[in-house]
């Protein structure tokens, strides 16, 4: 049987194989295109879980160990494949509820309901992938089951198999076999349970690598959100704290009555055994006081109480041109507002003007977990909250935000910048809910999106050798051709993507191009494009992508 310490010790084994052999895994990744790649997400995904199982005590019965790393993992989701983990351990949490320790059975009932959960998230399972890896083990560890076999040779055949159905994977989808490679998230798949086999074994923890910082430009923290927080400051203090219940059954409700009564931006969560209480009052030592009626404080993390005002004012001392801020949570005051995702100091304010309530920076380079956008979603002060992800890579991430709020979210499937600008200019205000969604949709749905990137990896794709640095350009994001030259390319590619019906072409140009290159790009477009089309040049200030253009 594995113990609570046990299967703690296993994920944080897990954890650190995966950080360690990350680039391995993002290697895999046939598609040249820079982007956050799979080892990079599914690591920090389960590196979320390794942080709050490191701070358990120990002795722990095996359903809460895998609660608490479920819930970490569903938070700090990152990516589509980030996303997939985190839904295999909640379905693996579901599965060891209530046990205090685990066998064989258990966690052959608990890889099976992760799978169920994986599949059911996605709206079109492909075979050749994770999914189909972790299918395979969950229905091996089924039929091993049904013997007598000892737990940790269960779980070396399971990684067998696992590791049998990965190198399957080439011959399962056309573009791993021409580039002879496996899925890269079924790698990881493979990794973690190995490393949790290896902790089972009672294998020394590995030396855990330097984190990578990968392809972002170190200057910008993708991770944090931008808010614009120029608003005036009704009480001083800063007040956080969470109090473990002396009983299940009392009401948090009542808490925050009385908070609302001292103070505002009173944020009030709580489950069967902890209340977590965010504030702003002139009298924190009320806000303190009134919490012991409840229960005790914690240690890890202790309650903090931060003057706004003097942050305010170094911030203010502090400002630069592109400002960032950690979201603050506010309670509704309007019907509808929203949260997009986007990076470039250009691309934030174009949102932002055009009626955004809040920014997540992120996108190709970088995903955004759940969390961030779980954040934003509480810092924006509508019952209703639009969130934009702008990427295909960010919105299972987004989606995963929905039952997590307290408030109702609508995710719109934007996949690209452009799409995320469309839906927003579509956005009537006089209109109900259902049909702005619906509006919002369509209106994305019919801008048709060219980018102009570099090639982050040599690649054989749809027939052409690409060649690392090489420019690419791609229609809808498959890519139509490479060019040497950044502006020849863009130009091309706008001229194939413009039809005769086309009425708008908007050109986003990104941090690595000149407002200089950009006019004589705009220049050679209006030589060419019917007189009826009209075009804008945006500096979006946008990494990753030298430019987005937008056809409609």
């Amino acid at each position: 049987m594995i113990t609570g310490n046990q299967l703690k010790a296993a994920m944080i084994h897990a954890a650190i194989l995966i950080n360690n052999r990350r680039r391995e895994v993002d290697e895999l990744n046939v598609y040249p295109v820079p982007d956050g790649d799979t080892g990079t997400n599914m690591s920090m995904t389960i590196s979320a879980a390794k942080r709050e199982l490191e701070l358990l005590q120990n002795h722990l019965p095996v359903s809460q160990v895998a609660d608490t790393a479920a819930s970490a993992m569903l938070r700090g989701a990152r990516g589509n494949s980030g996303v997939i983990l985190s839904l295999l351990f909640r379905g693996f949490s579901k599965g060891l509820s209530g046990l205090k320790e685990a066998g064989v059975a258990d966690f052959a009932n608990a890889l099976e309901l992760g799978v169920a959960g994986a599949y059911k998230a996605v709206m079109k399972p492909t075979e050749g992938t994770i999914l189909t890896v972790s299918r395979m083990a969950a229905s091996k560890a089924q039929e091993l089951a049904k013997t007598d076999i000892e737990l940790l040779d269960f779980w070396q055949e399971i990684c067998k198999e696992a590791n049998d159905v990965l190198k399957q994977t080439t011959e399962m989808l056309p573009a791993l076999k021409k580039a002879n490679v496996v899925d890269a998230g079924g790698q990881g798949f493979c990794i973690i349970m190995e490393g949790m086999l290896e902790s089972f074994r009672g294998g020394a923890l590995p030396e855990e690598a330097a984190e990578r910082t990968g392809s972002v430009d170190p200057k910008v923290d993708f991770n944090s959100a931008v808010a614009q927080y120029d608003e005036e400051i009704n009480f001083t203090y800063c007040t956080e704290y969470i109090v473990e219940k002396h009983d299940s059954a009392a009401d948090p409700a009542k808490l925050r009555a009385y908070l609302e009564t001292i103070g505002d931006c009173v944020v009030v969560v709580d489950d069967d055994e902890i209340i977590k209480v965010h504030v702003h009052t002139d009298n924190p030592g009320l806000a303190i006081a009134k919490a012991l009626e409840f229960g005790s404080f914690i240690n890890d993390p202790k309650p903090k109480i931060e003057n706004m005002k003097i942050q305010h004012q170094n911030k203010v001392k502090e400002a630069t041109i592109v400002r960032q801020q950690e979201f603050v949570p506010v309670e509704p005051n309007k019907e509808i507002g929203f949260v997009a995702v986007a990076a470039g100091p250009g691309l934030e304010r174009t949102f932002l003007d055009l009626g955004v309530d809040q920014v997540v920076r992120g996108g190709q380079t970088m995903n955004p977990s759940t969390d961030d956008i779980l954040r934003a979603i509480h810092a924006t002060p509508a019952k209703t909250v639009f969130v934009l992800p702008n990427n295909k890579n960010i919105i299972m991430a987004a989606e995963q935000a929905v039952n997590l709020a307290n408030r109702n979210v609508c995710v719109l499937q934007t996949r690209t910048i452009p799409q995320g600008i469309a839906a927003m200019l579509a956005y009537d205000d006089m209109a109900e809910f259902q049909e702005n969604r619906m509006q919002m949709a369509k209106a994305a749905e019919h801008v048709s999106t060219g980018s102009i990137t570099f090639a982050a990896r040599d690649s054989e794709l749809d027939g052409h050798t690409i060649h690392k640095d090489e420019v690419l350009a791609l229609d809808n994001g498959k890519l139509s051709f490479t060019e040497k030259d950044v502006n020849k390319a863009a130009y091309k590619l706008t001229r194939k993507l413009v039809k005769n019906d086309t009425s708008y072409v908007t050109i986003i140009y990104g941090a690595d191009v000149t407002e200089e290159q950009s006019q004589r790009l705009k220049e050679m477009l209006h030589a060419k494009l019917n007189s009826r089309v009209e075009l804008t040049l945006i500096n979006g200030g946008q990494p990753v992508y030298y430019y987005l253009i937008s056809v409609e």
